[in-house]
């Protein structure tokens, strides 16, 4: 919830410096979320069949969140 939270106020940021901030936030809450979805995984404490999609998900959320702050933080060339 976190990370849906995060999202939605780095949207409504001022300024590019500051949704990039915010991004960051997003990026370690997703981040945070796939650890522990690794930790379940590990302990064993779901079936592999049901986590998966989870992990991947995660996965996947944290890779774009990433790639998005990586574009808010370049230079832009005029």
């Amino acid at each position: 919830m976190s990370v849906g939270a995060n999202y939605r106020a780095a949207c409504r940021a001022r300024s590019r410096v500051e949704f990039a901030a915010k991004l960051g936030t997003v990026l370690e809450e997703a981040d945070e979320s796939l650890y522990w979805l690794e930790m379940i995984r590990d302990a064993k404490l779901l079936l592999q069949s049901r986590i998966s999609l989870l992990l991947q998900e995660a996965s996947e959320i944290t890779a774009i969140v990433a790639a998005g702050r990586k574009s808010a933080t370049r230079e832009r060339k005029i």
